[in-house]
């Protein structure tokens, strides 16, 4: 059997599943059955499948198929164009895609078993957003990208609809108008792009514009940059946009949550691969991406500090760990983009430990406010200690995963002349550590107010062994980084090893 099929079907079988879970609505039974299947089926797909491209329709470039030999005065740039759509696998895409499945699985399994009536709607959004998210990592057509990019930005805001919390239609709707201008831009620097290369395919793109290096001093290609980015940080929840991406993040369920987190940490890397790819010759896009990060970092911790709402707070780290990732992708460095995407695949897992964990708590509470909140640790000691080590997880504390691609960005950061940066990155996670110490004794410790009401109903065996796999990975991954530090470092190389640089013009 050819493995390689799997390749699209890491994106077609979450697809598919979505519109057919959407159409058998209603029927409890066969909706748990089909997703709890699929959801299985997520993280082992990537496990599977052989590493190469996928060609849709089966158009190879003329030099893979042989034809050259036939075509007369073929140049080599034309033998090497892509006339299809293409999907690229290799051992870093494997390492994302199957933790995103991993992410995606403990969603779809945490939702059947804490709501009473299964909802085929909300399963729909749940392995739409993860087919969205697949098929960024995959593709190497910038408006391909595009088309699940705008996919996944409706998806994010039927999560939120769907939720039922409290203003949640509010911040879809702001969502929604701010995508309206962030997605067009979006496409006009794609527009851009095709009109000066000819091409969508990312690889034949980089081929046209570094071939000829005077091609990059062209005022539109600066244009382009500035539109590209500037989508980018609204798919990441980057300043300026992280007060509504943090707000969208409150507004959805926990499961839901993770997955809205995750499309942010996926489209962080996955647009900011192609921004590397395509503009990271120039200098000042490198520039402006680490200025943007370094504020997030910052801003996150920041607002996290000011927060009365467990949700709130989680949603601002989880924006301020997303600046490490663009640390990462700014320095613009094979090792710093290693650290980035390290860091990601990190908060993948981190973030939706966390998601999951104060989920317990609002599921015996029924609150987020903080203020409201005390003395659950005897009522819920085993789900406390899971909160609490995540919360180490994510501020960087040893032997967890976060603090060994924490400490490679540091590592980057000296490397590439800015020990400023290194100790700033020390400082908010030893900031982010006491954040949660605090949360953890207002939550947990301190005396029970007495109007607090706890529900009797024991949170689910389901979700808390989710959180155990999530421990496991996190600490797995912290004692044994190699396990895909290698695989990561090699998605690394292949975007930046034949990368020049032109400095400040």
């Amino acid at each position: 059997m050819d493995m390689s099929l799997f390749i699209p079907l890491m994106v077609i079988v979450p697809l598919t599943c979505a519109i057919f879970l959407n159409l058998i609505h209603g029927f409890d039974k066969l909706t748990k059955l089909v997703s709890v299947i699929v959801a299985i089926a997520l993280p082992i797909m990537p496990l599977c499948a052989a590493y190469g491209f996928h060609y849709f329709g089966g158009y190879q470039p003329i030099a893979t198929n042989n034809l050259g030999a036939i075509i007369p005065n073929l140049t080599a740039q034309l033998a090497a164009f892509h006339p299809a759509i293409t999907y690229a696998f290799g051992q870093g895409q494997q390492v994302l895609i199957f933790l995103l499945g991993i992410v995606g699985m403990s969603a779809v399994f945490t939702s059947i078993v804490e709501t009473k009536k299964v909802s085929g709607v909300y399963l729909y959004l749940l392995f739409m957003l993860t087919a969205a998210m697949s098929a960024l990592i995959l593709t190497d057509d910038i408006f391909n990208l595009y088309v699940f990019f705008e996919i996944a930005a409706l998806v994010q805001v039927g999560i939120v609809l769907v939720s039922r919390i409290k203003n949640n239609y509010e911040t879809a709707l702001k969502y929604m108008i701010l995508g309206g201008i962030a997605g067009p831009f979006l496409l006009l620097g794609i527009a851009f792009l095709l009109g000066i290369t000819g091409n969508v395919n990312i690889t034949d793109i980089v081929t046209v514009l570094h071939s000829n290096l005077n091609n990059m001093l062209n005022p539109v290609i600066y244009l382009s940059c500035a539109m590209i980015i500037f989508g980018w940080l609204y798919a990441s929840g980057l300043p300026p946009f992280n007060a509504i991406k943090s707000d969208v993040y409150s507004k959805g369920l926990p499961n839901g949550a993770m997955l809205l987190q995750s499309f942010s940490v996926v489209s962080c890397i996955a647009i900011g691969m192609v921004i590397l790819r395509i503009f990271g010759i120039l200098e000042l896009s490198r520039t402006v991406i680490l200025a943007i990060s370094v504020i997030a970092m910052i801003l996150g911790i920041c607002m996290a500090m000011v927060q009365t709402d467990f949700k709130r707070v989680i949603a601002y780290l989880a924006v301020g760990e997303l600046g490490y990732i663009g640390v990462g992708i700014g320095l613009g460095t094979i090792y710093s983009l290693t650290a980035g995407l390290f860091q990601a695949a990190n908060e993948l897992i981190i973030t939706s430990f966390l998601f999951i964990g104060f989920g317990t708590i609002l599921y015996k509470t029924k609150t987020s406010d903080i203020k409201k909140l005390g003395g659950l640790l005897p009522k819920m000691p085993f789900a406390g200690l899971l909160v609490i080590l995540a919360g180490f997880a994510m501020s960087g504390v040893p032997p967890f995963n976060a603090f060994q691609s924490k400490f490679m960005l540091c590592q980057a950061a000296l490397t590439q002349g800015i020990p400023e940066l290194a100790v700033l990155m020390i400082i908010l996670s030893i900031v982010t550590f006491l954040a949660f110490l605090k949360i953890f004794y207002m939550v947990f410790l301190r005396p029970m107010p007495d109007d607090l009401e706890i529900v009797e109903n024991k949170v689910p065996k389901t979700t808390i062994g989710v959180m155990v796999l999530f421990l496991i990975i996190c600490l797995a991954v912290g004692i044994a980084p190699d396990l895909i530090v290698g695989r990561l470092g090699a998605l690394a190389t292949h975007v930046l090893a034949t990368t020049p640089l032109i400095p400040f013009l």
